[in-house]
């Protein structure tokens, strides 16, 4: 659990006066609403590569007006989140560093941590100390500002990887702005996120896009997709996700990752020989140990 109370509401300041948010979809837009949700922050700008996307973003309540310049927002902002696919993050960072102010607090929510912190490093240089990377564990297959919800963050994990030069003060604020949105705050090495999450979530992804794939592919996919059933639904629901950013995602993280598959290649090849050898035995005594964990990680979840 986080060490931060969530802030209680009533006439005090606002702890944020000004946020600024690069990619006001499911993650930058949520990230407001919580924010705002807990009367924590007094004005959200929002930036982003389409001016519709930023106007809806603006009608729906989740930023106060979109952004024109960074020269002229960032200045006096107290906190700065990046919430774009991580592809696109080495050339925000470099388009920002000039102008952050010297109180100026910049995080991310990128799915990849390594990547993203050279990329800082190389952006900031002598401000890398402002920098501190985050990712919020949440998310869910729409995306864009409509699917912005105030709660998204609520008893999730946000897994902080500080950076050697971030100062208590600067790793604080942003500690504070997530558990602000409900956010229990989980700290790991940019390198141990990485391959944690190569295994936990980049993996997955990866898998169900191909089934996905495979079967679409087919003459006859509708066949398959009109007998499609609970199983499927639950498998692939991760499929339904956003390309754009689930390429980058994989292709920075591809060291990591290509090491999962090899792992996950291994598996099926004893699966495979299991099957070709009839035996039913070897099958069991996988599945059992598979169920086994499952179980014992769901039955953790509900707790």
């Amino acid at each position: 659990m986080s060490d931060f109370a969530a802030l209680p509401a009533g006439d005090d300041p606002v702890e944020f006066g000004k946020v600024v948010i690069f990619g006001v979809g499911l993650i930058g837009g949520s990230f407001a609403l919580a924010l705002k949700s807990a009367r924590a922050v007094g004005e959200v700008v929002g930036f982003g590569r389409r001016p519709a996307s930023l106007r809806e973003a603006q009608d729906l309540g989740i930023i106060d007006r979109a952004g024109i310049n960074p020269a002229h927002e960032l200045e006096d902002a107290d906190l700065v989140l990046v919430a774009t696919p991580v592809g696109q993050m080495p050339d925000i960072f470099a388009q920002i560093a000039p102008y952050i102010g010297p109180q100026t607090v910049v995080t991310d929510g990128g799915s990849t941590k390594t990547d993203v912190a050279a990329a800082a490093r190389a952006a900031f240089g002598d401000r890398l100390c402002q920098f501190v990377p985050a990712h919020p564990i949440a998310g869910a297959e729409n995306s864009g500002a409509a699917a912005s919800r105030s709660d998204l963050y609520q008893g999730r994990k946000v897994v902080v990887t500080p950076l050697p030069e971030n100062g208590d003060e600067q790793l604080d604020r942003v500690k504070r702005a997530w558990s602000l949105c409900g956010a229990d705050i989980h700290e790991l090495t940019p390198e141990q996120h990485d391959r944690v999450f190569a295994a936990v979530s980049h993996l997955p992804h990866l898998l169900a896009f191909a089934l996905v794939r495979d079967l679409a592919e087919r003459p006859d996919a509708q066949l398959f997709f009109d007998f499609a059933a609970s199983g499927f639904r639950d498998f692939t629901r991760i499929a339904a996700s956003h390309p754009e950013m689930w390429r980058d995602i994989c292709l920075a993280n591809r060291e990591a990752l290509l090491g999962e598959i090899e792992a996950y290649q291994a598996q099926l090849n004893d699966l495979k020989a299991a099957l070709a050898r009839n035996n039913g035995d070897y099958l069991q005594q996988s599945f059992s140990v598979a169920r086994e964990a499952r179980r014992a990680w769901g039955d953790k979840q509900i707790r």
